[in-house]
């Protein structure tokens, strides 16, 4: 990097990002340098942040050139952003490309131009009023004080994609793979050695049947239901691929996933790769890049690569290798990246722009390299001798084969990867009559490219990214059991929290898939082993839950007996052969023993347990309202899930158990969100992540939706229901925060949980949700249970709850948190010793999901997301619905089972009663003689520090949130009202309104709800006129027979969860806008929304009416 403005001095600018810096900190950072070498700051921020310029977007050629330009060589800053800018001369903002957050602006008549991020900031009379509007994703609004006037978004763009002749530069120098080379000779298959080859990467027959098949068959990425119950991969007895180490980091709260369905506009797995130039310059030079639609490419694709001969574009080949029969594995494998980083280096000096990382030549004395290990140390050892930005690497390896292998390469530095062996197996899959015979090939490689590409962009979209280019090297993992001197030798800034394995373990598992893979034996058909790592076979992977766990607990509790549960308890416990969890590695450190009977009784422990949340819908409605009596019956709780729930359930029947549950759920797809849902809780859990599927919406299958289930989620019969991964009234803390006080309003005296999972940094996150006045957060593991999931999210995504408990309580009670918020966890918690353990950690309730399945008789048959459970749980089939056996007993004695056996580890460690015990993680240690050679290398000591309490913070809840409703203007409402109320007479009402009052309307409505039911008033009883500007959630959740009239403006989320009440928005009379062509209303209007009508005098913000479900919307723009 240099630039002549700067000239000797160059070298002071570095580092460019201050270390540690805040993201808004490296923006400024990075757009002070590229304003100061010379560029516009509207260039500069048309650089940075990009609007999306895809193909389906209208824009005009020198626009698209312009951005396309910049985008092969520098990467776009993702939102959500609102960016404000100013040199003192001008000053503007502009909005990222999915329009995630709200920018309001207003110009009055005598110039002044007001932008902020909500309406209502600075009242002003209407006749002052000249324009209203709002920020569009992608859009620039700037203000030129030299020369006094408003700059359109189209003028600056149309002005700077003009100044150099990006057009013709692009069209002269990109590269690309179509259209340039004739397609050369294919390398053969050998076929002969392809079950060889296969064994030494580690493929298996479930993988092949379960993975592959779908995806070369449909082109879809395969679903799986049921949580991830085998060994991690650092517990595992077998040799696990390098792959398996990582865990997908998800976005959760602070900032939201994108939508790949809905949205997928603005999504992008466009790529450049080569010999980068001076940022600081531009040049026709600068786009001399190799394009990539998708990292994905065909053996095709590698031998054209393999066949330029150009001197400006220099291709090298790298094996990627190691001596396969050294005394010493770990040296000899270090010895080989050293001199694949070595050749690397070479190649790049040599004037080489691409390098193909390959281990095609691996033979029976040569083993290839992990590729996910050939390439971080590549890029690093580029990175560190600073010729990173002289080359691309593409990666040519028979390993890759699932989409999150893919996502990995791209993360830690591949720009495209060649799966060569995938392609094979496929070809050889469909010799086999696997895959049918009339398929063209192309089309089953095409299939398999196209369900990678789909899981690359669910992955990127789980972190709110929205292009390839942002997620290229940014290393989103988390590592779980790989040694911190490993993974920051060669996976810089990765998180490893417990250490583990390293080189020398690497190199073993390594050599243990090559040592198969030579072994003497016939060749040719497909002869592998079968795996075991979706389902439970004998001398396959462990699974927690196996014929042996779940015959003794169904035994326990149909025959109440305690010896068949103390031998399922002992057979998920005593792990110390086939070690699953990380708590299997825990044990308890004894104090003063006490006796049994001076323990709190096993009916008060049971309080602190609920059931998993799982939809009716997902399950049968027998299985629904099975646990809900079961947990009603105990005092305990029972979780509608995200599916709604009958109304006929709020009512209790004389001398029989209630069935409504106690906990109900509000996901991002609001299905069966309605007041009359929400007036009937005790809590209110906020689903912001699921276990299985962390950053992605629930889904079920459209043969579940029956006409019943339609009726509950206010959707069709027979169409797939799939939420949208974020909540489109949370992109922020803040925006949580708001949904938490909308839900208290709606149900005033309500608890108000949020369930979050764990992951590096899930502390923080929780202590944003206590401050935002949640009475509880729950930190799920990654290995809860889900109805349908992708494979690779179910495997690859979250962290053990042990890691996310010990996090949590450490975070908030560091911040003096701890006192005001209950804290829960779930994830295959099946015994006493389970819940014992996370108590220790810092939880207080506890959630058990898949374990109450098996009591009503689930036997992991893993088909729940195809209907077809045989046991009538998971099944909306009537007939299958028959055979359902459970019994609100079953789950009871299983919940007093467990408590039973919390009372005897309670008496063993001293404990009398269980709020002593939470946060004592003193109580816990490592067992001390572990010979699995993986896990010795673990560490938990970062799990069992115990936060500084000296100055007497509390470490578990010991007060209520405050009460923060006191002051709401639905109070004055309802005194007014009151009498009308009561008669149902109709009257109304006239009053000013401000932004500071927000989800107005809603506390009314829960009156009139618990009054009158879901029918409420008759139509038009109330009537609200306010005049002024509304604050965020104007009339959420209103309820039927009140309409709302507002003559002003409002913010964001009018009419959330409308729910069959009336919105009326009108301009002010007076006003000098056309009403159609300006602003009255802010985003995601109606979000959820189920009956009701909404009438806009004027344009509203973006999301319009997503997730409407019944209501009668009129808008003018």
């Amino acid at each position: 990097m240099s630039s002549p403005v700067f000239g000797e001095y160059m070298n002071d600018c570095f580092p460019v990002l201050v270390p540690d810096g805040s993201d808004s900190a490296c923006f400024d950072n990075s757009l002070e340098m590229l304003v100061q070498a010379g560029r516009t700051m509207p260039h500069a921020m048309m650089m940075m942040i990009p609007e999306a310029f895809g193909v389906k977007y209208h824009m005009s050629t020198d626009k698209r050139a312009f951005y396309e330009y910049h985008a092969s060589f520098m990467e776009p800053w993702d939102g959500p952003a609102a960016m404000v800018f100013t040199d003192g001369k001008i000053i503007g903002g502009t909005l990222d490309r999915n329009g995630l957050r709200p920018c309001r602006y207003i110009v009055t008549t005598d110039g002044l131009a007001i932008l902020a991020s909500e309406a209502g900031v600075v009242e002003f009379p209407p006749e002052r009023i000249q324009k209203k509007g709002r920020l569009q994703p992608g859009y620039m609004f700037l203000v030129d004080t030299t020369e006094g006037r408003i700059v359109t978004d189209n003028e600056i763009k149309s002005k700077i994609s003009r100044q150099k002749p990006y057009r013709r530069w692009i069209e002269e120098n990109r590269i690309e793979l179509r259209g340039l080379f004739d397609s050369p000779k294919l390398v053969s298959s050998q076929r002969e050695t392809i079950c060889q080859r296969l064994r030494m990467f580690g493929f298996n027959r479930e993988e092949l049947k379960m993975v592959l098949k779908p995806m070369g068959l449909n082109g879809q990425e395969p679903v799986g239901s049921m949580g991830n119950d085998a060994a991690l991969a650092v517990l595992s007895n077998k040799s696990k691929l390098l792959f398996n180490y990582f865990k997908q980091l998800f976005a959760q709260v602070t900032n939201p996933p994108i939508d790949p369905l809905r949205e997928g506009l603005v999504m992008s797995l466009m790529g450049f790769t080569g010999k980068k130039q001076n940022l600081l310059d531009e040049t026709g030079l600068h786009c001399r890049q190799l394009k990539l639609p998708h990292p994905i490419l065909t053996n095709e694709d590698i031998m054209r690569l393999r066949s330029v001969n150009r001197s400006d574009f220099k291709i090298t080949t790298i094996s990627s290798l190691f001596d396969a029969q050294s005394d010493n594995p770990g040296e000899s494998l270090r010895a080989g990246i050293d001199k694949l980083v070595a050749d690397a280096k070479a190649a790049v000096k040599d004037g080489a722009c691409l390098i193909i990382i390959s281990d095609r030549d691996a033979s029976e004395t040569k083993a290839p390299i992990p590729s996910l290990l050939a390439t971080a140390a590549v890029h690093n050892g580029l990175l560190k001798a600073g010729l990173h930005a002289d080359s691309g690497i593409i990666v040519e390896s028979g390993e890759p084969r699932e989409v999150m292998h893919f996502c990995l390469l791209c993360g830690y530095g591949a720009n495209g990867v060649n799966p060569y062996l995938a392609f094979e197996c496929l070809d050889e899959l469909q010799r086999l009559g696997e895959l049918p015979a009339g398929m063209e090939p192309v089309q089953i490689a095409d299939n398999f490219i196209a369900a990678i590409k789909k899981g690359i962009l669910k992955t990127m979209s789980k972190m709110g990214i929205s292009t390839l280019r942002s997620y290229h090297t940014a290393g989103l993992f988390e590592a779980i059991g790989l040694e911190k001197q490993f993974v920051n030798e060669f996976f810089t800034n990765t998180s490893s929290r417990i250490s583990g394995i390293g080189l020398n373990e690497i190199a073993k598992e390594t050599l243990i898939r090559h040592k198969d893979a030579f072994a003497p034996r016939s060749l040719g058909e497909l002869e592998l082993d079968f795996g075991g790592e979706y389902h439970y076979r004998n001398q396959g992977e462990s699974h927690l839950w196996n014929p042996v766990t779940i015959s003794r607990l169904q035994h326990a509790v149909r025959n109440n007996d305690q010896k068949a549960y103390d031998e399922f308890s002992a057979a998920v416990n005593d792990q110390d052969l086939k070690l699953c969890t990380l708590r299997s590695l825990f044990e308890f450190q004894n104090s003063n023993t006490i006796s049994i009977d001076e323990v709190e009784p096993a009916s008060e422990i049971v309080k602190r347990f609920c059931t998993g949340a799982m939809s009716h819908g997902s399950i049968s409605k027998e299985a629904h309202e099975c646990m809900a009596a079961a947990m009603n019956a105990i005092g305990a709780m029972s979780n509608t899930g995200e599916g709604g729930e009958d109304e006929e359930r709020y009512i209790e029947k004389p001398g029989q158990v209630s069935l409504n549950c106690q906990i109900k759920q509000v996901a991002s797809g609001r299905f069966g969100v309605t007041i009359n849902y929400l007036s009937h809780a005790t809590e209110l859990q906020i689903k912001m992540a699921q276990g299985a599927k962390p950053g992605e919406g629930g889904q079920l299958p459209g043969h579940k939706v029956t006409e019943e289930i339609a009726k509950l989620r206010h959707s069709t019969q027979g169409v797939t229901l799939i939420s949208p991964p974020p909540h489109h009234d949370i992109y922020s803390i803040e925006d949580l925060a708001q949904l938490i006080y909308d839900l208290k309003c709606s149900n005033p005296g309500v608890r108000v949980s949020v369930k979050l999972v764990a992951e590096i940094g899930v502390g923080t996150i929780a202590a944003g949700v206590a401050k935002g006045n949640a009475d509880e957060v729950l930190i799920s593991g990654h290995d809860g249970g889900t109805g349908a999931s992708p494979l690779s999210s179910i495997k690859h995504t979250g962290c053990p709850w042990e890691l996310g408990v010990a996090e949590t309580q450490q975070v908030l009670v560091q911040n003096n948190l701890r006192d005001r918020i209950t804290l829960q966890t779930d994830g295959q918690i099946k015994t006493g010793r389970d819940v014992v353990i996370a108590a220790l950690l810092g939880a207080e309730r506890f959630g058990f999901g898949t374990s109450a399945l098996v009591t009503m008789g689930c036997t992991l048959l893993r088909k729940c997301h195809e209907g077809a459970c045989t046991f009538g749980i998971a099944t909306q089939d009537p007939e299958l619905r028959k055979r359902f056996a459970g019994k609100p007993e079953h789950i009871q004695r299983f919940m007093f089972f467990i408590a039973e056996e919390v009372r005897g580890i309670m008496a063993q460690l001293g404990f009398r009663k269980f709020e002593d015990m939470v946060g004592k993680v003193e109580y816990l240690s490592t067992q001390k003689a572990i010979e699995h050679y993986k896990a010795k290398g673990l560490d938990f000591s970062a799990l069992f520090v115990r936060p500084d309490v000296s100055d007497g913070r509390a470490i578990r809840k010991t007060h209520p949130q405050q009460n923060k409703l006191t002051d709401h203007l639905d109070w004055q409402i309802i005194d007014k009202l009151k009498p009308a109320i009561d008669s149902k007479q109709k009257a109304s009402i006239e009053m000013p309104i401000r932004n500071i009052n927000r989800t107005v309307g809603t506390i009314l409505s829960n009156c009139i709800c618990k009054k009158y039911g879901e029918q409420g008033l008759p139509d038009g009883t109330l009537e609200l006129n306010f005049k002024g500007s509304a604050g965020q959630s104007f009339g959420a959740f209103l309820a039927p027979g009140i309409t709302l009239k507002l003559t002003g403006q409002s913010n964001d989320y009018v009419g959330k969860g409308l729910s069959g009440g009336r919105i009326v928005l009108i301009t002010p009379p007076g006003s000098k806008f056309a009403a159609h062509e300006n602003i009255i209303a802010g985003n995601t209007l109606l979000y959820g929304a189920t009956k009701g009508e909404m009438f806009i005098n004027g344009m509203a913000g973006e999301r319009f009416a997503v997730r409407n479900s019944g209501t009668t919307a009129v808008v003018e723009g």
